[in-house]
């Protein structure tokens, strides 16, 4: 293995486990390692946390006996899963001190655990004072093309080992892992002495546990496919109801987001259970979910959709806007120009947007939008509602493949034809969360765009209209129903409504001008 072109991931192994899971796990591990991806892992168990809340209440001897035995099978499950990785044909290295301190500890606080954060959704316990102190183990494993071990225990300034919650150990190594040059091992490592020969920034934070992925309303408790941290985790937050079932869910989210706010953009963190270790391959190498979390639920296999990974991402801020006041033209004309590939008439179709505007969605600082306009009817009546029409969709081609595109097709999708139903309650700024009541929404796209293919995997249908004038290029148009009404077209006395509706928004988005020079 080429070490300047492998990566590492850092990986949370949270059991208990049976001995044939931990070696399922294990080779996984090991062909993640022949991919190019080298895991540093960090071993937990649910169990230790048991054990840390009864020890607190017991006298100091017995405390002192307890916690000597809690370490020793710390220690201990760390070597049994090394030698697993061993046996399955990878190297590695079991680390089970000197990679963590704790600074401030004092001798007669040697018997006490740091308190565990491990099953709290919201870790209120201070956790700066546990850091990496050195990486030479880690560094040296890595460029031997050995997998590091790594039991959640630290020593304190008198060297004395204490039992640390796995959580926090995950989050002071990535701290480490993405700092090291400033931060980790200075009193061993000289500026001088530090080879640069391998680059130990994590790709991937990834946490194997019994529990799977984290349950999502909108798919029936089936997990998440996908989460973008930065506009779903408080509305997760508030409205998970699967504690019992799901007792570490939150507290993991919680763990990424604070591992993945250091780490390039690029980065990202996959949930998984141990049940699905080819899932766990495709998502690790890919950076992709098994499916497509914009596709409909109906649309997914409906085989082992309960063992499905989670993959969590900072993503962006989503942002509704109904005035164009509150659009910035010039960062939308920079995103539309770069998406499509072409220059915008932008006095005629920004004036256009002042008259028919229904909404825009701006993903982050303009990487992504989505823009509908009302479109009046030819013929329109008192009792005649206007089209929602998606004028425009688009995502910098620079992030096209990291989940924006999904994330913004699921915006869109609460906002329009999505919107009254309960999975449509978003946390997205400006949106209307819910509350209102569906709209189809049309679209068109030219007949030789490579995009219709994704473009008809998430519509109701489609159907060719002539090419505007002008044009020798024909377009397709597409549509997703509101989806109260869903299949209406197949009810009974509606076999005549269909057409004329195909009809009418034929004729309606055919007259919308090209917005291109």
């Amino acid at each position: 293995m080429e070490l300047s072109v492998s990566h590492t991931a850092l990986v949370k192994i949270q059991g208990p486990f049976t001995d044939r899971q931990l070696e399922s796990i294990a080779e996984g591990m090991v062909y993640l390692k022949k991919l190019g991806l080298v895991s540093i892992i960090v071993m937990d168990n649910e169990h230790w946390m048991e054990e840390e809340q009864k020890i607190m209440s017991l006298s100091p001897e017995e405390k002192r006996m307890r916690i000597v035995r809690l370490r020793e099978r710390m220690k201990a499950e760390t070597l049994k899963f090394a030698d697993l990785l061993e046996k399955k044909g990878g190297e590695a290295r079991p680390l089970l001190e000197g990679v963590l301190s704790v600074s401030g500890a004092q001798f007669e606080d040697s018997w006490t655990p740091i308190a565990s954060t491990s099953a709290k959704p919201y870790d209120g316990a201070p956790t700066s004072d546990l850091f990496v102190d050195s990486l030479s183990g880690i560094r040296d494993a890595i460029r031997r093309g050995e997998i590091p071990v790594i039991p959640p225990v630290a020593l304190d300034a008198a060297c004395f080992s204490l039992c640390v919650s796995a959580n926090d150990a995950v989050r002071a190594i990535s701290s480490g892992l993405v700092d090291h040059e400033r931060r980790a091992g200075l009193r061993y490592e000289s500026d001088a002495a530090i080879r640069h020969d391998v680059d130990l920034t994590p790709v991937r934070i990834m946490v194997i546990n019994r529990e799977g992925g984290i349950p999502s309303p909108a798919r029936g408790g089936n997990p998440h496919l996908s989460i973008n941290l930065e506009s779903e985790f408080d509305h997760i937050h508030s409205t998970f109801t699967w504690n019992e079932t799901h007792p570490t869910s939150l507290a993991n989210l919680s763990l990424i987001r604070s591992c993945l706010v250091d780490l390039p953009r690029t980065a990202s963190a996959v949930l998984v259970s141990h049940r699905s270790p080819r899932s766990l391959i495709a998502n690790l190498i890919t950076n992709k979910p098994a499916h497509s979390p914009s596709l409909h639920q109906s649309l997914l296999p409906p085989e082992n959709l309960q063992h499905q990974p989670t993959i969590i991402r900072r993503g962006h801020h989503i942002r509704v806007s109904r005035s164009m006041a509150d659009i910035d033209r010039d960062a939308l004309t920079r995103l539309l120009e770069a998406s499509f590939g072409r220059k915008l008439d932008a006095g005629p179709f920004y004036e256009r947007l002042e008259r028919d505007l229904d909404f825009c969605i701006v993903a982050g600082d303009y990487q992504g939008v989505a823009i509908v306009t009302n479109e009046t009817r030819l013929e329109p009546s008192s009792s005649a509602k206007s089209i929602a029409y998606l004028d425009k969709f688009a995502v910098l081609p620079s992030l096209q493949g990291d989940g924006t595109v999904d994330f913004l097709w699921g915006a869109l999708r609460d906002e329009s034809f999505g919107l009254g139903l309960p999975s449509a309650l978003n946390p997205n700024i400006g949106g209307l969360h819910g509350k209102g009541e569906g709209r189809d929404l049309v679209w068109r796209s030219r007949s030789n765009n490579p995009v219709n293919k994704w473009y008809f995997e998430r519509s109701n249908g489609f159907f060719k209209i002539p090419p505007p004038k002008g044009s020798a290029v024909g377009f397709a148009l597409f549509w997703c129903e509101k989806e109260d009404k869903v299949n209406a077209f197949r009810k009974e006395g509606d076999e005549g409504e269909a057409p004329k509706m195909l009809e009418e928004w034929s004729e309606v988005v055919g007259r919308i001008p090209s917005c291109w020079l």
